[in-house]
């Protein structure tokens, strides 16, 4: 069976990523469309609006046949690290093409990525600290490889292509033009709408239905629906009760920013206030953002790097056809293939310890079993393969 592979959020699915799905099985003319999706939590930092299940629903409902879980400590991740996380998950699986919208599907992003690979360090692009490491990396490609990548897809198919480039047998790379309203846009366009207008939206109340396909509908009515403001007040515990020695220990905290943390916690009203009274010219809001979340999930150094030395498939859902392509593979699949959550995977040094830690957060707050003992969910055929 022919396999392309996708990395996403979908938070939540809206009609661009139905476009998508369908634009990745018919640039690769593939039997199976296989998604590694983050779980419970997003790269901008924050909790999905619903969770991974519900969004593991939506997608076999709109054009994927297998969709595997990306870990937290890979999902909550600047761009290289997330793309490095899905990359390897989808080589894991024996997917040989990875498909992504972008905003310039004509680069060679391949040959980008090996102009990038050549080019020697130079640690001079990284020396302004008035400017934030996103903006000084973008001078940097600008420099070696001639490209702007301030647009966001276009950087995250850029980190594709490094991640696939270290891989054995690296992936063919399906770049695809994005359609309908920017990565970030506020306002809709047409029947298509960016997941952060869309979450705006639901938000303020508005109708959203004809942004999104009906399973997202569904799952966007049952709820419950997520956001920073449940999340605010134990992260606030957390800065108020933890001791700077311990906060050093969180993945990517740097350059003091514990104590910047700790100092502004007290006054802050709500987590927008938080993050405007800690934001500087050297930091992005994501990257405060995801700091912040790996403050209050507790994801240290050493968590992290315990579960990316021991990677693992957590099988989220299939179709028929996603289930004929993961028996067709098994036996070649490079990582521990989990279809059913023990609790020996959840407890302390398990293989699923850094995922229960983050999402017993979300079964706290939500009142729902997120891992233990769940199986995989099942969807409708798509078109085009028939067992």
């Amino acid at each position: 069976m022919k396999a392309v592979g996708m990395i996403a959020e979908f938070n939540p699915l809206h009609n661009g990523h139905v476009h998508a799905l369908a634009e990745a099985r018919r640039k690769a003319a593939a039997d199976v469309v296989v998604v590694v999706m983050a779980g419970n939590f997003v790269q901008r930092g924050e909790p999905a609006i619903v969770d991974k299940w519900a969004r593991a629903q939506a997608a076999l409902a709109s054009g994927a046949d297998l969709v595997v879980e990306l870990p937290v400590f890979d999902a909550v991740q600047a761009a290289d690290e997330f793309a490095t996380g899905g990359v390897a998950l989808l080589a894991a699986l024996g997917v040989s093409a990875l498909a992504f919208g972008t905003e310039d599907p004509d680069l060679d992003y391949a040959a980008l990525a090996e102009r990038l690979a050549a080019a020697p360090p130079d640690s001079a692009h990284f020396r302004d600290f008035t400017q934030t490491y996103a903006t000084q990396l973008n001078r940097y490609f600008e420099a070696v490889a001639g490209v702007t990548t301030t647009a966001p897809n276009l950087m995250l198919g850029l980190s594709y292509a490094q991640a696939s480039r270290a891989l054995d047998a690296p992936l063919t790379l399906l770049p695809f033009q994005r359609r309908g309203a920017d990565h970030d846009a506020a306002a809709a366009a047409g029947a298509t709408a960016s997941g952060s207008a869309v979450r705006r939206a639901v938000a303020a109340g508005e109708p959203v239905a004809a942004l999104v396909p009906p399973a997202t509908a569904a799952a966007l009515a049952a709820g419950p629906l997520m956001s920073w403001a449940p999340l605010f007040p134990l992260l606030r515990h957390r800065l108020q009760t933890a001791d700077l020695a311990e906060l050093r220990c969180v993945t990517t905290m740097a350059e003091g920013l514990e104590y910047r943390f700790t100092q502004q916690i007290d006054g802050a009203a709500d987590f927008a206030d938080f993050l405007a009274r800690v934001k500087s010219k050297r930091y992005t809001n994501a990257r405060l953002r995801r700091l912040a979340l790996c403050t209050l999930l507790n994801l240290t150094d050493d968590l992290v790097a315990a579960g990316r030395a021991h990677r693992y498939l957590h099988v989220l859902g299939f179709t028929p056809a996603g289930q004929a392509y993961l028996h067709e593979v098994k036996k070649q699949v490079g990582l521990p293939l989990i279809t059913r959550v023990s609790a020996d995977m959840l407890a302390p040094g398990g293989l699923m310890a850094a995922e229960h830690r983050a999402d017993r957060v979300i079964g706290t707050l939500t009142h729902t079993t997120q891992d233990y003992g769940r199986v995989p969910l099942r969807g409708a055929a798509q078109g085009g393969y028939h067992a």
